[in-house]
């Protein structure tokens, strides 16, 4: 694979990226070692994870995988200048008091959390500074609907981004993005960014797959236009796009209980246990049978070859899923079957929005 540059920035990553949310709750930490050395030796230089790893989050577990990479980091010297490391300050609670009290992210708890984060990584610095999800109220995690009667923003964006400006200065963090961001929330980064002199946001990490395109809803050109790029999580869906689900859903006693969607009703309730979820994955896995090539390929194949996508985080819980996921770089989708993917995209629209 060949590296890119990440937006206006001088980070060049790989259009891979491994994500790490697993570690520490699915994957113990030997594995998670495993992990990261396959990946490392397959020529992925980008590490993508958060402060309120693992998931599904819990207060034991607050840190868990911040603290495993950071041992793996301490016990093979060298790694560190190998890696394009990426970690996410939480935003407002979400119903998680210990990853902060309160309804808000005020200027001092991305200073606090990036200081916990650096002494949990293991490091000096931080590649790409991201925060998780808006301090403001948006329609995220399966919501549809922005209302502003819900409102409880305390931070004003230019006060975050001073914040993150501050820890840019100081060494910590070498470029700045966004998670779960709107169009509304990218252009008032850049702008607020570009008249104050402060950090530019380089990427946005939000959800892409075939099952949920809603990021070419005026998103792919608020960021193209503004030179952002996009870290596409969820590339599978949780498992629904690798077929796992096709014979049984994931309450059925047949069902592969080792998943995430599976094991943690908390997933389930969120965009990716929705029945319809489940039955338009169902017909783009049986179109990937259909023109041989397995769910897993297809699914990854599509947002590996998009425009729209700078880098693709794909997340695994063994050697075996990140070889199969890497392996599937290089695959090319035909025009005839991206025209029957648009078919049923018409017809499903995006139900793991």
């Amino acid at each position: 694979m060949n590296t890119l540059l990440l937006g206006q920035s001088d980070l060049r990553v790989t259009p891979i990226c491994l994500g790490t949310m697993t570690f520490g709750e699915q994957v113990a930490e030997a594995d998670a070692h495993a992990i990261l050395d396959r990946s490392l030796d397959r020529g992925v230089n980008f590490i993508d994870t958060a402060e309120m790893y693992a998931v599904p989050a819990r207060a034991e577990t607050y840190g868990a995988t911040e603290s495993i990479i950071g041992r793996w980091l301490a016990q093979r010297p060298g790694a560190r200048g190998k890696i394009v490391l990426a970690t996410k300050v939480a935003g407002p609670s979400r119903g998680m008091p210990w990853v902060r009290e309160g309804k808000g992210m005020t200027a001092a708890d991305i200073v606090a959390s990036c200081d916990a984060s650096l002494k949990r990584l293991q490091t000096d610095v931080i590649d790409l500074y991201q925060i998780h999800w808006p301090e403001r109220h948006v329609p995220a995690f399966g919501a549809l609907y922005y209302d502003p009667a819900k409102e409880t923003s305390q931070t004003p964006i230019h006060e975050q981004l001073e914040a993150l400006a501050g820890l840019v200065k100081a060494g910590k963090v070498r470029h700045i993005g966004l998670s779960n961001e709107t169009p509304y929330g990218v252009h008032e980064f850049v702008r607020l960014a570009e008249a104050h002199g402060l950090p530019r946001v380089v990427s946005v990490q939000n959800p892409y797959c075939l099952i949920n395109r809603s990021w070419e809803n005026g998103l792919d050109e608020t960021c193209h236009r503004l030179n952002v790029g996009l870290l596409a999580y969820s590339p599978l869906a949780f498992g629904l796009l690798t077929g796992k689900f096709d014979q049984h859903a994931p309450t059925d006693p047949g069902a592969p209980q080792a998943a995430r969607i599976a094991r943690y009703e908390s997933v389930r309730k969120q965009r990716w246990g929705r029945p319809e979820a489940l039955a338009a994955s169902r017909r783009y896995n049986q179109l990937a049978r259909d023109n041989g090539l397995t769910p897993t390929q297809m699914a990854l194949a599509f947002c590996y070859t998009k425009w729209q996508v700078a880098s693709t985080i794909i997340g695994v819980t063994s050697v075996a899923q990140l070889d199969e996921d890497l392996d599937a770089w290089g695959t090319q989708l035909s025009p005839e079957l991206l025209a029957q993917i648009d078919a049923v995209r018409w017809e499903v629209r995006d139900p793991g929005q």
